[in-house]
């Protein structure tokens, strides 16, 4: 099995917020998101139907639901295309583990169907470098996706960067783990042990880019499928 070097687990402890959540999280929302309750978020948009996932100039579109560096778990639902802040034993849900190591959300207009073999939510993304606001919609570049299993369902999430950002010159996964090392491994570290001991989550290595562009592809033709005409 392969150890965690003394130096990467320094930088999760470091570099990584370890406050378990804002102290109040609708404080900083992306502009034209409001609260309709405390546990609900309505964008000018629809989160999920609102945006395009592809864009003219190659990058694809990332909503973000938890911004890098905090815990409070917030999602956007099927089909209604609202954020909500999930709950866990009827208690808004709050990652009890070390911030997000990266901004966490979803591609609009997708779904990673349970005929892929999925849980029926929108595609997740993991967008590399500086916190984003919740609720925002940001044009980012695809290098490649991580790929997992949780309670036997996949769970692959698209790992991507912000042209013009810290990693904005990397390609592909390939670049990132030569260019940035220790960061893989820091989101594989961090998505197997993030729900405590005993849970089902299994991480099975990085995949290049072409193969996290086809599954945008499939879970774009997937929610078209299921919504038609969104």
């Amino acid at each position: 099995m392969r150890k965690t070097p003394f130096l990467v687990l320094v930088m999760l402890l470091i570099g990584v917020s370890t406050g378990f959540s804002h102290a109040n999280p609708l404080e900083d929302l992306a502009a034209g998101v409001k609260a309709l309750d405390p546990y609900t978020l309505e964008g000018e948009k629809n989160f999920l139907s609102g945006h395009e996932p592809r864009n003219p100039d190659g990058t694809v579109t990332a909503v973000i639901e938890i911004p890098a560096g905090t815990n409070d778990k917030w999602e956007v639902r099927i089909p209604e295309g609202k954020m909500v802040w999930d709950t866990l034993d009827g208690k808004p849900r709050v990652v009890k583990y070390l911030g997000y190591p990266a901004n966490y959300g979803i591609i609009p207009k997708t779904v990673l169907s349970k005929k892929m073999g999925g849980d029926g939510d929108p595609l997740d993304i993991l967008v590399l470098g500086p916190a984003f606001k919740r609720g925002q919609a940001v044009k980012v570049r695809i290098i490649g996706l991580m790929r997992m299993t949780e309670k036997g369902e996949r769970d692959d999430k698209l790992i991507a960067v912000v042209p013009g950002g810290p990693f904005g010159e990397v390609k592909n996964i390939a670049e990132l783990e030569r260019q940035f090392q220790g960061v893989t491994l820091i989101m594989e570290t961090w998505f197997r042990n993030y729900k405590g001991p005993g849970k089902k989550i299994t991480t099975r290595g990085f995949a290049e880019v072409d193969e996290a562009q086809k599954l945008i592809d499939e879970g774009t033709s997937e929610f078209k499928a299921q919504i038609p005409g969104k």
